[in-house]
């Protein structure tokens, strides 16, 4: 099998978010992203994701490395301030790197 090596980018956030995410992934030139629902607890208590801008969302992209870290830094800059969100990088295998 041949793999090849990308780095998935997991950012957890404000559901109330989720346009200004995409927007700035577009801007910043994401290939692709996946977006899911979250649920759960931190540092500023539990979200339980019952309303539409109430709950959390998981964004996932994977791309080239220095990529993700532009992206990372972007939402830290932007966001970190005054929304809960967290993001973090892993390494991750994947079998059609063109996607990528």
């Amino acid at each position: 099998m041949n793999v090849h090596t990308r780095t998935l980018l997991t950012v957890i956030g404000e559901a109330a978010l989720e346009k200004k995410l995409l927007a700035d992934l577009e801007t910043l030139g994401a290939p692709g992203w996946t977006i899911s629902d979250a649920r759960g607890r931190g540092g500023r208590g539990v979200r339980s994701a019952g309303w539409d801008t109430e709950g959390n969302i998981r964004l996932e992209v994977i791309c080239a490395r220095e990529l993700a870290e532009c992206i990372a830094e972007h939402l830290q800059q932007r966001y970190y301030a005054n929304y809960a969100m967290v993001c973090y990088l892993s390494d991750v295998q994947v079998l059609r790197p063109e996607k990528f």
